[in-house]
């Protein structure tokens, strides 16, 4: 045990006494963050700027303008005829509504007519004003028909269309979507990382491999099983830092709401790691260098990341690459995050933790048997 922590040390002590190797695997991570905090972060909130020409000058017509400054995200400013073009073709207003003389007179005889909303926009712009417009002119309209041409009938009915007894509460309820878009964003970048950080750790094999290191250490009391247990918990021990401090500031820095509890995040991710260390000592395993391991790192690691859904969500993929993803430990481990999100009970997700397991075991047992094959290694088993 004491060969095993002077090697944890050792390790730790070399790695992080180069400033570049702190920024990689400490930093990088918390890149993941900015880049949701770029994509998903902005007030998602649009404003419509929306010109009124009142040529009408009615109480129907100055009751139809109120009706529209009520809206919420539209802003109104009353301008003149000559003012239309100028005003949408330079982009101050979104679009502007004409209301032409005989506009009350049309919506009294049940034929709503005398109005032109002017637009370069398109549909994608005019249709939230449209939608609510058009209902207020017609709940007029058939008021009007209701009236049967009474203008006694027609003036009581609009007043008490105007001043409705009954009061309508809203609630704005919190949109969760934005934060489990940041979640995933962010954890699928920090799942890159962790696989590239467990590939350089375990590379350090290879490197003290290279330097003759390795065979004057097993000269020593230390064997093969201690010197590859030593760099697994160091990989352990870095990984367990990235996961802490991603969710950390995820959630009391940048108050992203990963919608699951904080220990059953880090249990998820933890578990991924062994998964990293796994692909890691496999990858080193099949390699005599450490250039023919950063090859078949990226071989490895940038495909399966892609096509696992760790920078976008895997139902945009076609249906053939969607099911090469259902054999990834990163889409299961995004699966087993996003059902947590959806409120999913931590126990009721053993299946998804078995499968999780069982990649973890496997890359384990690939790699030991590698080992044990390979001559140079000695006494790994």
């Amino acid at each position: 045990m004491k060969d095993i922590l002077w090697l944890i040390q050792n390790t730790l002590r070399v790695t992080f006494r180069k400033k570049k190797n702190i920024i990689m695997y400490l930093c990088m991570p918390l890149v993941g963050i900015f880049i949701s905090l770029l994509v998903y972060g902005g007030d998602q909130k649009t404003v419509l700027h929306v010109g009124i020409v009142n040529q009408d000058q009615n109480k129907i017509s100055t009751d139809t303008i109120q009706f529209l400054k009520g809206l919420e995200n539209v802003e109104i400013t009353k301008i003149d005829e000559g003012q239309v073009q100028r005003k949408i073709s330079s982009g101050d207003l979104d679009s502007v509504i004409t209301f032409e003389k005989g506009y009350s007179d049309s919506v009294l005889a049940g034929e709503p007519g005398h109005i032109q909303l002017t637009s370069i926009k398109g549909a994608a712009i005019t249709a939230y004003v449209k939608s609510y417009l058009h209902q207020y002119i017609d709940n007029i309209a058939t008021i009007s028909y209701v009236a049967g041409g009474n203008r006694e009938i027609f003036e009581q009915m609009y007043q008490d269309f105007q001043h409705t007894e009954y009061n309508l509460a809203t609630h704005t309820l919190e949109d969760s979507s934005k934060n489990k878009f940041m979640t995933n964003q962010t954890i699928g970048f920090l799942i890159m990382i962790m696989l590239m950080s467990a590939g350089n750790m375990s590379e350090i094999i290879l490197l003290e491999k290279e330097n003759r290191t390795y065979f004057r250490l097993l000269s020593t009391p230390i064997n093969a099983r201690k010197y590859i247990l030593s760099n697994i918990i160091v990989n352990m021990i870095v990984m367990t830092i990235q996961v802490f401090i991603t969710l950390t500031i995820m959630k009391n820095v940048f108050h992203i709401g990963i919608n699951m509890s904080f220990g059953s995040a880090v249990f998820v991710m933890l578990l991924f790691s062994l998964i990293a260390v796994g692909i890691s000592l496999v990858i080193v395993s099949f390699s005599n260098s450490r250039s023919a391991a950063g090859a078949l790192q990226n071989l490895i690691i940038t495909p399966t990341v892609m096509l696992s859904g760790c920078f976008w969500p895997v139902e945009v993929m076609p249906k053939s690459l969607q099911k090469i993803a259902n054999f990834l430990p990163q889409r299961w481990t995004l699966d087993t995050l996003t059902k947590l999100q959806e409120g999913n009970e931590f126990s009721g997700l053993y299946l998804n933790f078995m499968i999780l397991f069982t990649f973890a075991a496997a890359f384990f047992l690939i790699a030991v048997y590698r080992f044990s094959r390979n001559n140079t290694t000695q006494n790994f088993v």
